[in-house]
């Protein structure tokens, strides 16, 4: 199981938010940077980047600080965030990521989206399978689709969909475990390579997310918190 770090970015700043809420911002770095290269000292290999003032605003917005990552380390980074047109998705695979993570766009433009499919592959476009009460949230998580979460991914399957990343908003950033149920769900209707992100408090959360078949495993507070050391994280993988 690949194990993903994320930065989330808000005005530059690495940040995290509680359940998506743009009110609980909490600055912890003001170096993204510099966040990203102690990942890298510490053995970690792929970066799991969120342009959050892009989701809000409906187009790319932190584009340098992801130029800035993807220059000065070697690591292999999915970037999400804010990306609707494809002018979105040039400049993101042009400032260096190695993914890009479509979320909204594929709940709310699906045409759009499966060009990008077609256009760069399934190896780059990730499915954002991110959800409140098993329904698809949107827009920075500011509103929701009414479309169930195993039905979306079950479609995008059919579509040529092979990794998805699927949060549920309630566990994101509460430090209280996965939501391992709708996991064991998905990963036993679909043959998708699952993601795992929100609610990663512990080692032990992730051993479970290993065991019930992720194919990766994204965290962020659990490190900035010091719940889990970058140490123990290299003992882990």
């Amino acid at each position: 199981m690949r194990i993903i770090p994320a930065i989330d970015i808000i005005e530059g700043k690495c940040v995290r938010l509680t359940k998506g809420d743009y009110a609980t911002k909490k600055i912890y770095n003001e170096n993204p940077l510099e966040v990203a290269k102690e990942f890298e000292a510490n053995g970690i290999q792929f970066l799991h980047l969120v342009d959050l003032d892009g989701a809000k605003s409906k187009h790319i917005v932190n584009y340098k600080i992801l130029e800035n990552i993807a220059s000065n380390t070697g690591l292999k980074i999915d970037f999400g965030g804010g990306l609707k047109s494809n002018e979105d998705v040039k400049i993101a695979f042009e400032n260096g990521a190695n993914q890009i993570t479509g979320g909204s766009i594929a709940a709310n433009n699906p045409m759009v989206f499966l060009r990008w499919l077609e256009r760069y592959g399934t190896d780059k476009i990730i499915l954002g399978a991110d959800c409140k009460n098993r329904k698809i949230a949107t827009n920075g998580w500011l509103e929701s689709s009414g479309e169930d979460v195993v039905d979306f991914i079950q479609n995008y399957e059919l579509k040529g969909i092979q990794s998805v990343i699927c949060t549920d908003i309630a566990k994101d950033g509460m430090l209280a475990g996965t939501s391992n149920e709708l996991y064991i769900e998905i990963l036993g209707k679909t043959q998708v390579k699952l993601i795992g992100s929100g609610g990663v408090s512990s080692l032990e959360d992730l051993k479970i997310l290993k065991k019930i078949g992720c194919e990766g495993a994204i965290l962020g507070k659990a490190i900035y918190e010091n719940r889990i050391s970058l140490k123990e994280l290299q003992e882990f993988f």
